[in-house]
């Protein structure tokens, strides 16, 4: 094992730029390679991004490797696993970290495989053994009641990062790395998918993760009208609409609006929970906002036990008048 080393972040790329769980991983990776003395690396994979290699080194990287080919345009499992399985046996790093995002939950288990070792999937925190070295990777435990950490005795340690797990370090354009290219040496009849179409996610006003006031409802609401509320609500503090799981099964609010351990996770400057029990579940997804407002007429929900500020009261009531004094605030 001791020929691993350094600390490598998998960078995606969104509409031509790093992605913002980019930037977050950089800086997880920053502080883990500070911590062990080493490297930071990071791997960019895709087509026409070799400009973003000194993006990745402005955030903190101290190498970027690139792997630019038109097969990797899009992502797809095959392309990306051959690709980052090419990189990987090279450079040989002793941790690899890549975001708990749709590309990272289908690529970390499947490079795990092809490299004989393990991925710890959704970490909240990630940090440094003092006496072992090895990475501490901490994640939810029994659908979100408690919180494990696991360790990997085997090389690479990979793991998946929550969004928003960390804030990412201010972009320093003076700073110098090396830029690598890697070539992908990819068969086009290996890969056996072909994207035919995207479509993009229609989104009016703020994106739900990136919203600094979030506005969840849950099961209490009731119905699509009751989230009209939610919405009216939301417009006036130029914020976004969440939920629970209910309401979105229930079809009252699009699938993507849905909060906690099986759907977003968002950290805002303020939380306004709405008729929603406060699951564990759900917590998951929201617990890391900087201050949390309870609304349920059951005193003892368990939003309550989270909450900083708790109004108990038929939400009907209670957020009519809320917002009547929001609008004169927002008036003076």
């Amino acid at each position: 094992m001791a020929e691993y080393k350094g600390v490598m972040t998998f960078c995606e790329v969104a509409e031509g730029k790093l992605a913002s769980i980019a930037t977050e991983l950089l800086g997880y990776g920053r502080k883990l390679a500070d911590e062990l003395g080493q490297e930071l690396s990071a791997v960019l994979v895709g087509s026409g991004i070799g400009s973003l290699a000194q993006e990745a080194i402005a955030f903190g990287a101290d190498k970027a490797y690139v792997v630019d080919d038109t097969l990797l345009k899009d992502y797809q499992t095959d392309s990306y696993v051959s690709a980052m399985e090419k990189v990987v046996k090279e450079v040989m790093p002793q941790i690899l970290i890549l975001g708990q995002t749709s590309i990272g939950r289908d690529l970390a288990p499947r490079l795990a495989f092809r490299l004989n070792t393990a991925a710890s999937l959704g970490c909240l925190e990630l940090a440094i053994d003092p006496e072992s070295k090895l990475l501490l990777q901490t994640k939810p435990a029994y659908g979100g009641n408690a919180q494990a950490v696991f360790i990997c005795q085997s090389y690479p340690q990979i793991a998946t990062v929550r969004p928003k797990a960390i804030a990412p370090l201010e972009r320093d354009e003076s700073r110098k790395g090396e830029v690598i290219t890697v070539d992908a040496g990819l068969d086009p009849s290996a890969i056996r998918t072909k994207v035919l179409e995207k479509v993009p996610e229609k989104i009016e006003g703020v994106r739900l993760e990136d919203a600094e006031v979030v506005i969840a409802g849950g099961r209490g609401i009731g119905s699509a009208e009751g989230f009209k509320q939610l919405e009216e609500l939301a417009r006036m503090l130029k914020g976004a609409v969440g939920a629970t799981r209910p309401p979105c099964d229930n079809e009252w609010v699009p699938a993507g609006a849905q909060i906690g351990l099986t759907g977003k996770i968002v950290t805002p400057d303020l939380y306004i929970a709405v008729a929603l029990s406060g699951s564990s579940q759900h917590m998951s997804g929201c617990s890391s906002s900087k201050t949390i407002v309870a609304i349920n007429k059951d005193a003892e929900a368990n939003i309550f036990r989270e909450a900083r500020f708790g109004i108990v009261g038929d939400w009907k009531k209670v957020l009519p008048a809320f917002a009547d004094k929001i609008k004169g605030l927002l008036a003076e």
